[in-house]
């Protein structure tokens, strides 16, 4: 096999793993918002008190994030993945087994940890193997990972609960453990990280200090998505249900169509963005998704209507979403470059983590729908005015050490 070849090779099975890497992570996470009704009905909680340990998740994120990043930045990408991925699988099957709501939120909180750690390496691993020209595209392919998981775990709702109830939908989530083999077989360490200088932990934190204007950017851009994300995913299971009264065949199918739009959303503004540049394709998405949320929760109660909506919604909110991965990666400093994205995403991350909990409280007030669509609307207008005011490194070379801004 040629050097070329064998990079082409190289770059296709990193992302591969990244992406599966993803994709069962959010499978993982998102069983729970499929079953968040019948597991507070059996813990004898309210609906509200289960939203807390989707937050629960959220908030342990940054800590994996550091932890696995500052791994990968020492050890290289590959381990510190595998490792990750190991860590959130148990945590996951532990969670059906869990005797109490207690328990439940105290392994919500440890798989939180493990969630966090695998975005920032798996994303780093993929975005150093991908050609500069196509990494906007690869990007929203990685990225949609998310969205792919979330639809397998609308078909585990589907096809498994109504059977076998929320326990066994979590005994699924042990699966993800056997990407390990793929990784350890078909995965090459990066050549960025094997090229980058190694330094010392002192100077290495003081590298992380002189680009805190830079990180903090990072962590309200974050936010700013999370809250758009976050905001119209996490309770629109729920909203079929509770607002709609929509049996569980139903939800499952609005859910697959929404996370339908999510991937085509992903990889379309992803290749927009390699043309165009990342933030006009972000800044775009969001906008239109503004426009989109009268369609998508408030103007009507018929099914097909209501798929329409979900489809083009996510389409734009996973499509600024598919931007992330390589926009993030390209603002980052290269020595740093498995800590920084991935903690700077999962802090924002913990500022998007009371979405889901800010949307409960406001149903006492309001519906779901104008719940939902009040914090979608916050999210996609301040997000979309960060975006426009912040930096672009639009096809940075990952050869260099720093990318040219660095401190």
């Amino acid at each position: 096999m040629t050097s070329s070849a064998a990079d082409r090779a190289n770059a296709r099975n990193a992302l591969i793993a990244s992406f599966l890497g993803w994709t069962l992570d959010a499978f993982d996470f998102f069983l729970l918002t499929y079953v968040l009704v019948p597991v507070a009905t059996e813990f004898h909680k309210s609906v509200a008190d289960l939203t807390l340990t989707l937050t629960a998740s959220l908030i342990m994120r940054p800590v994996g994030a550091a932890l696995f990043g500052l791994l990968a930045d020492r050890y290289g990408r590959r381990i510190p993945l595998m490792v990750d991925v190991v860590f959130y699988s148990a945590v996951e099957v532990l969670s059906g087994f869990a005797p109490s709501y207690r328990v439940f939120l105290v392994l919500r909180l440890l798989y939180g940890v493990g969630m966090g750690g695998e975005w920032g390496v798996g994303a780093s691993l993929a975005m150093e193997s991908a050609p500069p020209k196509w990494r906007g595209i690869l990007s929203g392919i990685l990225q949609e990972g998310y969205a792919f998981g979330n639809l397998l775990a609308a078909l585990a709702f589907w096809r498994v609960f109504p059977h076998w109830g929320w326990r066994p939908m979590f005994f699924l989530g042990g699966a993800p453990a056997l990407l390990t083999l793929f990784i350890r077989a078909k995965v090459k360490e990066s050549e960025a990280w094997k090229s980058a200088p190694k330094v010392a932990w002192r100077e290495y934190l003081r590298a992380v200090a002189r680009n805190w204007k830079r990180f903090l950017y990072l962590v309200l851009l974050m936010g700013m998505m999370n809250f758009a994300s976050h905001g119209t995913q996490d309770l629109y299971p729920t909203f079929l249900t509770r607002q709609l009264l929509f049996p569980a065949p139903t939800v499952a199918i609005l859910s697959v169509i929404s996370m339908l739009g999510a991937m085509a959303g992903g990889v379309l503004w992803g290749l927009y963005s390699d043309r165009h540049g990342r933030r006009r394709a972000m800044v775009a998405s969001l906008l239109l998704g503004l426009l989109l949320i009268p369609l998508w929760v408030l103007v009507s109660r018929s099914v097909f209507v209501l798929a329409v909506g979900a489809f083009l919604m996510q389409f734009m909110v996973q499509g600024s979403w598919g931007v992330v991965p390589a926009h993030i990666n390209e603002l980052s400093p290269g020595a740093l470059r498995g800590f920084f994205p991935g903690l700077a995403y999962q802090l924002g991350v913990l500022l998007g983590s009371v979405t889901p909990y800010l949307e409960a409280l406001l149903n006492l007030r309001f519906t779901y729908a104008q719940s939902m669509g009040l914090v979608a609307a916050a999210g996609f207008a301040i997000g979309a005015i960060v975006i426009a005011a912040g930096p672009e490194a639009h096809r940075v070379s990952f050869a260099s050490a720093q990318p040219p801004f660095a401190s």
